[in-house]
Order: C-alpha cells, then sequence, then structure tokens
C-alpha cells in the first residue's frame, strides 16, 4: 500500500512540471503560430530558386556546376 502512496504522489507530481513547461512556454509565444510552419515548407523550394534566377543574373558563383559552364564557354 505505501508504494501506492509514493506512485501517485510521483505521478501528481510529475504532471505539475509538465503543467509548469507547458504554461512558461505558451506566455512565451511558443504556440502562437501552429499553421504556417506546415505551409511554409511546402513552398521553401520554389522560392529558393525563384531568388537564385532573378538575383544572380551576372553573378557566378564557384561551385561544381559552373565549371562544366566555364569549360563550354
Amino acid at each position: 500500500m505505501d508504494i501506492l502512496y509514493l506512485m501517485i504522489l510521483c505521478s501528481v507530481s510529475l504532471a505539475a512540471v509538465f503543467l509548469v513547461i507547458f504554461i512558461v512556454n505558451a506566455r512565451k509565444g511558443q504556440f502562437e503560430d501552429d499553421e504556417s510552419p506546415a505551409v511554409r515548407i511546402l513552398f521553401d523550394s520554389g522560392e529558393i530558386k525563384d531568388k537564385k534566377e532573378t538575383g544572380n543574373e551576372n553573378k557566378k558563383e564557384k561551385g561544381d556546376n559552373n565549371k562544366f559552364e566555364e569549360k563550354s564557354e
């Protein structure tokens, strides 16, 4: 019967710790925006490609792909 009291005490204290952690993170704004990270991952690759194509038209970056272009030009 003593172990039952110990288990109840441990479970209640663990629940209280998790509740305090949840409240602290909720006040810091951890759970404010829960939809845009899921949507943002779908559009990241397209935006990066568009930025590279429009932003670096005259600039050449040194890399494996440009070695073949430099030899052919």
